[in-house]
C-alpha cells in the first residue's frame, strides 16, 4: 500500500475519532450545565423534580443518580428543619404570651405592696422585687414582639410614608429618657422630604430600639442624622465596647457587660423589621464610636 495512501487513512481515522471524542465532550458538558441548573432550581424552589439530563454517558448518569438522592435525603431534611422550627417559633410565641397576664399582675399587687408597706425594710424589699418583676416582664414582651415576628405572624401594612415625619416623633418620644442619661442629641434631617415604603409602626419601633440601644452604650453624645439619599445615621461614642461586641450586637439574646438590663432582643427585631420591608441595618465601630445605618427600601 502505497504510503500516501496508508496516511490518507491515518488522518481519516484519527478526524473521526477526534469527532466522536469532541461529540462525546460536547455532551458531557452539556450533562454538566443542565445537573447545574437543575441542582440551582432545586435548591432555590424546594422542587421534588429529580434532576434529569439528556446526554447517556453511565459516569455522568450515575453522577445524576448519586446527586438526586442526596438532594432528596436533603430535602426531607429541610422539611424536618421547618416543620419543627415552625412549632417552635409557636412555642415560644404561646408561652410569651401566657407569661405576660400574670406578669401583669404581679407588677399591680406589688404597686398595692408599695403604698401600703409598713416600714423601710418591707419597702426596700417591694422595690428590689418589683425592679426584677419589670425586667422580667420587659423580657417576656420583647420575646413576644421576637418570636411573632419570627413566625410570620407580624403583618405589616406596608405603604409609602415620610420618613422625617417618623423620625422626628420616634425623637421626641424618646428625648426625655435620653436626657435622663445626661444625653443631648445632635439632630440633622434634611429639609427634603424623604418617602419610602414601609410600615409606620415598626419603623417607630425600629427607631425606638435604636435609640434605646445608644442610652445602653453612649458615653453621653448622640448624633442622628437623615441624608437625602435616604440613610439614616445613629452616631455616638461608645469606649465600653469594641470592634467585637459591635459585630454581635444584632445576634438574638446577645449582651454585653455594659448593657446588664439588656435582654439582647432590641436590635434584633430592629433588623428583621427593616429586613422584612426590604432595607437593610449594620453596625459599624472605628476609634471608640459605633454608627448604626438604617435603610429602607425606596
Amino acid at each position: 500500500m502505497p504510503p500516501i495512501t496508508i496516511l490518507i487513512i491515518t488522518y481519516s481515522v484519527l478526524g473521526a475519532l477526534s469527532a466522536v471524542l469532541m461529540a462525546k465532550l460536547f455532551l458531557i458538558k452539556k450533562s454538566a450545565r443542565e445537573i447545574t441548573e437543575a441542582i440551582k432550581e432545586k435548591l432555590s424552589e424546594s422542587t421534588n423534580t429529580p434532576i434529569g439530563i439528556s446526554g447517556g454517558d453511565k459516569d455522568i448518569k450515575a453522577l445524576t443518580a448519586c446527586l438526586n438522592t442526596q438532594l432528596e435525603l436533603l430535602s426531607e431534611k429541610r422539611h424536618i428543619y421547618e416543620q419543627g422550627d415552625g412549632e417552635l417559633k409557636r412555642a415560644i410565641t404561646n408561652i410569651s404570651h401566657d407569661l405576660r397576664t400574670p406578669l401583669t399582675a404581679i407588677c399591680g399587687y406589688l404597686d398595692l405592696m408599695e403604698r401600703e408597706a409598713g416600714s423601710e425594710e418591707i419597702s426596700e424589699y417591694i422595690k428590689i422585687i418589683k425592679n426584677r418583676t419589670e425586667a422580667m416582664k420587659k423580657l417576656t414582651e420583647e420575646l413576644f414582639g421576637y418570636s411573632v415576628i419570627m413566625a410570620g405572624e407580624n403583618r405589616l401594612e406596608i405603604k409609602p410614608l415620610t420618613v422625617n415625619d417618623v423620625l422626628e416623633e420616634s425623637i421626641a418620644a424618646f428625648y426625655a429618657a435620653l436626657t435622663e442619661k445626661g444625653i443631648n442629641p445632635e439632630i440633622d434631617i434634611t429639609e427634603k422630604k424623604i418617602v419610602r415604603i414601609a410600615d409606620r409602626s415598626a419603623l417607630s419601633r425600629i427607631f425606638a430600639n435604636v435609640l434605646s440601644n445608644a442610652a445602653k452604650y453612649s458615653d453621653g453624645d448622640l448624633y442622628i442624622t437623615l441624608k437625602e439619599n435616604g440613610e439614616i445615621l445613629f452616631a455616638n461614642t461608645a469606649s465600653r465596647l469594641d470592634e467585637v461586641q459591635v459585630g454581635r450586637l444584632f445576634e438574638r439574646f446577645y449582651t454585653v457587660e455594659a448593657g446588664r438590663g439588656s435582654t439582647g432582643l432590641g436590635l434584633a427585631i430592629a433588623k428583621s423589621l427593616t429586613e422584612g420591608m426590604g432595607g437593610s441595618m449594620g453596625a459599624e465601630y472605628g476609634n471608640g464610636r459605633i454608627v448604626v445605618r438604617v435603610r429602607l427600601a425606596d
